[in-house]
């Protein structure tokens, strides 16, 4: 069985037997979350359940403090596209709405771990929390666990430089240009997903054609500049180069994410495309002319290259 994702609870394949379950966020999907969906599946075939991971969309945030939400580091269509390679069950996407946002711990728990999922064991990270005014703390969580029936196990974090590793940490990693650093504690590569949508053309007139990824608002997008990057695009992967930012000589004035595939020339408008920023290259700078640009992009793709021959990136 491969990762299902379930968006309609009364779609959910209830076991008789009940589940192991996992219940979070997972933003970016890092170190500390794989960690706890490796314990989910040894104590899923431990024990003979089948394994759930509970999740929520919008990220809460969203909805109690939308002003103060963060940017993600993993939106929906992105876990969809990451979880299946550490996590093997049905996944549960649970719409958070402020009916939702209301119900207190007990609530939750009662109403939709017990009542609708079926937990037996609940499996979660050091630091959660959840229900109204985050309530559900692992005090809680285990009161109400005696209450109801079921088993709690706490995964401790897992700690890179003598910290945990967390989505906060990562966000601050990638704004502090510190990129290196986030892709370490995220334990793979940063995915920017999309589709292809039509730009200006300048890169095409300019002998390096790009394809220009809509990308989510609500994705946080690595520092402006140009990066060596990889891209899965109709099941195929091609290495390439990818700028991020505003194109001064786009009148748009928007901040765009377009990469230049390597030995690639087809048309791939509105066609799903998957963008991994592997390697820092340089800053956003501005060029008084195309044929100074033209020279920029010709000395960025000799460091690209370089990198791809001393084995320091591939397309898969």
């Amino acid at each position: 069985m491969t990762a299902r994702f379930v968006y309609d609870i009364a779609q959910f394949e209830h076991s008789a037997k009940g589940v192991v379950a996992t219940l979070g966020t997972f933003d970016g999907i890092h170190r500390g979350h794989q960690a706890i969906f490796s314990r989910v599946k040894e104590a899923s075939r431990e024990s003979g359940l089948p394994s759930v991971l509970v999740t929520f969309d919008p990220h809460p945030r969203f909805v109690v403090s939308p002003q103060n939400a963060p940017l993600l580091l993993t939106t929906t269509p992105e876990k969809e596209e990451f979880i299946p390679y550490y996590f093997d069950g049905q996944v549960v996407v649970l719409p958070f709405t402020k009916d939702l946002m209301n119900l207190s711990a007990e609530q939750f728990v009662k109403q939709m771990l017990v009542d609708k999922i079926g937990v037996k064991k609940l499996i979660v990270g050091y630091d959660h929390a959840f229900g109204k005014n985050r309530s559900g703390n692992i005090p809680e969580l285990r009161r109400l666990s005696h209450l109801y029936g079921f088993e709690v196990e706490v995964v401790e974090p897992v700690l890179v430089d003598g910290t945990p590793v967390s989505s906060t940490r990562i966000r601050n990693a990638i704004l502090g240009h510190k990129y290196a650093d986030a892709l370490g504690l995220l334990g793979h590569n940063y995915a920017i997903y999309g589709t292809v949508e039509r730009g200006i053309g300048l890169g095409r007139k300019l002998g390096y054609p790009t394809a220009n990824v809509a990308y989510s608002p609500m994705k946080l997008l690595p520092p402006e500049g140009v990066y060596a990057c990889w891209t899965e695009i109709d099941g195929e992967s091609k290495c390439g180069m990818m700028f991020i930012g505003k194109n001064h000589f786009n009148p748009s004035g928007r901040v765009t994410v377009e990469a230049n595939l390597f030995d690639f020339d087809r048309d791939i408008y509105d066609h799903h495309i998957v963008v991994y920023p592997t390697r820092f290259i340089r800053q956003n700078e501005r060029f008084e002319s195309t044929a100074e640009l033209v020279k920029q992009i010709e000395r960025d793709k000799i460091s690209v290259l370089s990198i791809l021959s001393k084995g320091a990136q591939t397309c898969q």
